[in-house]
């Protein structure tokens, strides 16, 4: 019986595609050999984590500077700071699902909308995908919203693609998975913080940033959100053009966010962090 197909990894011969793997490769490579990284990889996680997750909540309308997100600690007053306070959650609760990721993504998913929606929106619609009928609040992301029941195909397929594993470079895999939540938004909030939480978890349990120490949500806010939304109207399209687009655009997130990180490198090796 022959080997089952790996749909993902023809995505890693794309045009331009194997440039952007390698690219983000050699940039991990780099940050992971800095010398603060042997002592203080902990230290340097933590500060990753903080701003992953302020630049999550910036995607989903919540553009807090850094010191704010990193005072505050009362975030239930209002909807950007339940933005913020979600995002800060997703990413402390990604790193605990890594094992959950690879044998049930469904499960991992309905925790991760549990972790940024509980105790704000209506309980009954918390851990579970929509139906048909119940609205969608957060980010807007400019591609047609799915129905219920295309949701829950694609859902089942991606969870197919994620356990069966794949050859496909991590960076295409977290690149699909999080276009993939992106536009279907199977949830009735948050799915733009779920997204990129997923993506982290792709990245991480991949052994792409065994430490968790690359922030890519904060390249993505710097790319901003109108590349973003441009670049996931690119994988919505199914093109090969548009798919290899938005793989780039991930790699380029993903290579800001290792260049933030080579700078909190820099910073504690000063004694300025």
């Amino acid at each position: 019986m022959g080997k089952k197909e790996d749909p993902l990894a023809v995505l890693g011969t794309l045009p331009g595609v194997p440039e952007s793997v390698d690219s983000v490769r050699q940039a991990m490579d780099r940050v992971y050999g800095h010398r603060v990284m042997r002592r203080r990889s902990n230290e340097v996680a933590a500060e990753a984590a903080l701003r992953g997750a302020r630049g999550s909540a910036a995607l989903a309308g919540a553009d807090w500077p850094l010191e704010e997100v990193r005072r505050r600690s009362d975030f239930g007053v209002d909807d950007e700071a339940r933005t913020v306070g979600a995002a800060l959650r997703l990413t402390a609760e990604a790193g605990q699902l890594l094992s959950i990721w690879r044998h049930s993504p469904a499960q991992a998913l309905a925790r991760l909308h549990l972790v940024a929606a509980g105790g704000i929106a209506d309980g009954d619609t918390v851990g579970r995908p929509r139906r048909d009928g119940e609205p969608v609040e957060g980010e807007q992301v400019g591609v047609a919203l799915p129905d219920a029941s295309e949701v829950a195909a694609r859902l089942e397929g991606l969870a197919d693609l994620v356990i069966a594993g794949s050859d496909a470079p991590a960076l295409v895999v977290a690149a699909v998975v999080h276009g993939e939540l992106l536009a279907l938004r199977p949830f009735g909030s948050y799915n733009g913080p779920v997204a990129r939480a997923a993506q982290r978890i792709v990245l991480v349990g991949s052994g792409l940033d065994p430490k968790s120490i690359c922030p890519a949500e904060v390249g993505h806010a710097e790319l901003g959100r109108a590349e973003y939304v441009k670049a996931l109207g690119g994988y919505a399209s199914g093109t090969p053009e548009g798919l290899a687009a938005w793989i780039a655009h991930c790699a380029e997130a993903v290579g800001l966010g290792v260049r933030e990180t080579t700078a909190v490198c820099e910073a504690l090796q000063r004694g300025a962090a």
